[in-house]
């Protein structure tokens, strides 16, 4: 079985921890060239981050370049025919469910059903008191969120849910989605998010676990949901350590994966032997060209060997 891979798009979210240097200067063209390369290329998806506002006190670190993820992935959707668009992660519970529901719904009626939404709890106090949200509910709040946007992105035109935060009913939403079921992954790796995951997710997304910490995770998730009788696909996700296929010639950093594609392609096959079903991946770079040339070496040279 093969390892599928997806990458979190450059550009739309500028964090210190993984920006390059170029993005700062790029914009809507170099996120379109991208794209159309993940799309030749093989990636299994393309991810945007969400963040509303970011607060001053973390603003040197985080930046406050976050792009909008239905608009963004809206925009890449129609320069792409393949590659699935993943929000990795949206903070749903800053909105209400049915808001949330109809723009991913367009979003994957527009997209022919590419949809996969990735939801997460969120971690900014500031942006949960500016929108009128508990912070310190935030994992009971994404809980209901979940179960809402089950019924909101179901086949049903007027959803129904009645919960404790949220309660709908005979109110129609069209476009319904294009898939008959949206997949929803749920990210984080706290005790919480993990279980969330395992119990209400189709798939997890790690967040930052190193590689010796993924097999007890994974162990966790298979445990909590053969023990809850949950059945039905489910798919292990993994962030990589930052590649470069090839030898740099300028300093990659120390993380950094890089040599020709069967020494890649191995180190990679390791996440596959602890169960996971798909990887995202992140090169270094010093510009969108290169970058794209990195992609493709990828797809063409390292994904065949990931079997």
């Amino acid at each position: 079985m093969s390892l599928r891979y997806g990458m979190q798009l450059p550009v739309q979210s500028q964090s210190t921890l993984y920006a390059e240097g170029w993005e700062a200067e790029a914009g809507p063209e170099d996120l379109l060239e991208i794209a159309r390369a993940a799309d030749r290329s093989g990636f299994a998806y393309l991810a945007s981050c969400d963040h509303v506002g970011i607060p001053r006190r973390l603003a040197a670190a985080m930046s406050t370049v976050w792009y909008d993820p239905v608009a963004t992935l809206a925009f890449l959707a129609a320069a792409t025919e393949r590659v699935r668009l993943l929000s990795h992660v949206a903070i749903v519970g800053l909105r209400h469910p049915l808001l949330t529901a109809k723009q991913y719904a367009t979003l994957d009626r527009l997209s022919g059903g590419r949809l996969i939404l990735g939801v997460g709890a969120g971690h900014v106090q500031e942006e949960f008191e500016a929108l009128g949200v508990d912070f310190r509910q935030r994992g009971a709040v994404l809980d209901e969120c979940l179960d809402a946007l089950r019924a909101a992105l179901g086949p049903d035109e007027f959803p129904e849910h009645h919960g404790k935060l949220y309660d709908f009913g005979g109110l129609g939403q069209r476009p319904r989605p294009a898939q008959e079921h949206v997949p929803v992954w749920v990210g984080g790796s706290s005790a919480a998010a993990v279980r969330r995951a395992a119990l209400k997710g189709d798939g997890w997304l790690p967040q930052g676990d190193p590689r010796d910490r993924l097999p007890g995770q994974i162990e966790r998730i298979r445990r909590l949901r053969d023990e809850a009788g949950v059945q039905g696909p489910f798919a292990i996700g993994a962030i990589a350590e930052p590649l470069y296929v090839g030898a740099p010639r300028w300093e990659a950093g120390r993380r950094t994966v890089s040599g020709p594609p069967e020494v890649i392609a191995e180190s990679l096959r390791a996440y596959r032997a602890m169960g996971v079903d798909q990887l995202q991946v992140r090169f270094r770079s010093r510009g969108r060209d290169e970058l794209i040339d990195q992609m493709e070496e990828f797809g063409g040279e390292v994904a065949p060997l990931l079997s």
